[in-house]
């Protein structure tokens, strides 16, 4: 057999036994014939009969590329063949979180369009995030490349420290605060650290769905506490199982969705049950910037003498969600157990993050971004409105929030479920939360909650009149 025949052969058998799979780029023919210690020629036939044979791609500049050739098993399908291999069972949690991944709202879509949570991303200055990056990988040290602080680094923490009191009025030894990558990783590490499977904690109703499915996966007993046009009914508290609760989950700047600011005269009185019960407060302080900017009420943290309040926020949701960078301020008592978590789990965030964010805070671009992020959100705001009460006349009515907020909540009438309306808004690429996913209790209001702000004034007016045909049409 000549040489050509039976590279060719030798090609042929990989590419179909998936040795080369489906999209693999081949070695130019210059570099394998090198490689080989063949002529050019031999791997040109080579490849060219391949080529002619189906299996390969050959375009002027992008090289030889492997086709798709037939359809692959997929190894991801759990099939009876491996439900007949002798495999241990899953743990209780593992089967619990499994159980409660559906609550979580995915936000691995592509469309920005209403999704909530997003800040305003087209006006982020990436220009300055790009070069305080360059910086530090142009000046950094090799020891810097090493294995960092797992509750985060310490410049960064005394400037959060100092930003939370002179924009909050939060005064913490920065040595309490926990740099994570957002909420839900600071709410797994609390549950861990503090429930046992069938505790009780106490939850707003209605609520983020991440946090009802982070502790029901947690395996505690959730305990619903109703909201009104104060906030957190705290008198609730004095029923039910309530006095067990471990931990209490509340958004006291935002009530999450209803955007209701609870009250200084209630978040005092929450610090007073939670002394009296012996009760973590936990207070996801998600949008602050926002929330609070014209009008701020002292946070629950910071009229907290008795250290029952474990604080968070995030960056996430005021930069991009992509940065991946929160922190929490935590009792003390809390240090030392939620820093051995990290150390067992994602050890550190990434250093290179932590300092471009501190140079980011240092000179001074958070303050103008968290202003130009309110402008624009509230214009925003403004413009969804009109053209949602025009779109929506009747059969959809949008709520009218206490206080800012970077979502908005339109509620639909009960016989209509919004989980379906959701799915149909996807299917066009309009992203969409449902409401009643956001309830613990088996009473559930139909809604749906929408983002504006990372949406161009142009779009808005096109997406909502996309919304509304497709609404009118099926429902």
């Amino acid at each position: 057999m000549r040489l050509y025949q039976r590279l060719y052969n030798m090609l042929k058998v990989q590419i179909i036994n998936t040795d080369l799979p489906e999209g693999t780029l081949l070695p130019a023919t210059r570099v394998l014939a090198k490689e080989l210690e063949l002529s050019r020629t031999t791997v040109n036939r080579a490849y060219e009969l391949l080529r002619l044979e189906g299996y390969l791609d050959s375009h002027q500049g992008s090289g030889h590329v492997v086709k798709h050739i037939h359809e692959k098993k997929s190894v991801l399908s759990f099939n009876e063949e491996l439900a007949q291999r002798n495999y241990p069972d899953l743990s209780e949690t593992g089967k619990s979180f499994l159980n409660n991944v559906s609550l979580i709202n995915s936000t691995d879509d592509k469309s920005i369009a209403f999704r909530p949570g997003l800040p305003p991303l087209d006006i982020f200055p990436v220009s300055h995030w790009k070069n305080l990056s360059n910086q530090y990988w142009r000046y950094i040290k090799t020891s810097a490349l090493s294995y960092s602080p797992s509750s985060g680094i310490e410049q960064l923490k005394r400037n959060i420290a100092n930003y939370v009191n002179l924009t909050r009025g939060i005064k913490c030894d920065y040595r309490q605060i926990i740099i994570v990558s957002g909420s839900l990783q600071s709410l797994y590490l609390i549950g861990s650290a503090v429930l046992n499977p069938g505790d009780y904690m106490s939850v707003e109703n209605p609520t983020f769905p991440n946090v009802n499915s982070i502790f029901k996966g947690l395996r505690a007993q959730l305990q619903p506490v109703n909201v009104d046009e104060s906030g957190l009914k705290v008198e609730d508290l004095q029923s039910g199982n309530h006095a067990q609760s471990k931990l209490i989950h509340c958004t006291p700047s935002c009530h999450y969705p209803t955007g209701v600011q609870m009250t200084l005269e209630r978040r005092q009185a929450l610090l007073k049950w939670a002394n009296e019960n012996g009760s973590f407060i936990i207070e996801n302080d998600y949008e602050h910037e926002v929330h609070n900017y014209d009008h701020p009420i002292p946070s629950i943290y910071s009229l907290d003498q008795n250290e029952r309040t474990i604080y968070l926020s995030t960056f996430n949701r005021l930069l991009h969600p992509s940065i991946r960078l929160g922190y929490m301020i935590l009792p003390v008592y809390l240090l030392e157990p939620i820093e051995a978590l990290l150390k067992h789990s994602h050890r550190f965030v990434p250093p290179s993050i932590q300092v471009v964010l501190n140079q980011f805070i240092e000179r001074n671009h958070l303050h103008k971004h968290v202003k130009k992020v309110i402008e624009v959100s509230k214009e925003r705001e403004v413009l969804f409105r009109e053209q949602f009460t025009e779109a929506f006349p009747d059969s959809v009515q949008l709520k009218t929030n206490q206080t800012h907020s970077l979502h908005l909540l339109a509620e639909l009438q009960p016989a209509i479920n919004d989980r379906d309306v959701v799915n149909l808004f996807a299917k066009n690429n309009i992203i969409t939360h449902a409401y009643s996913k956001c309830f613990s209790t088996p009473e559930k209001k139909q809604g749906l909650i929408m983002g504006y702000s990372s949406v161009r004034s142009p779009v808005i007016k096109n997406k909502i009149q996309h919304m509304a045909d497709l609404y009118n049409k099926a429902f």
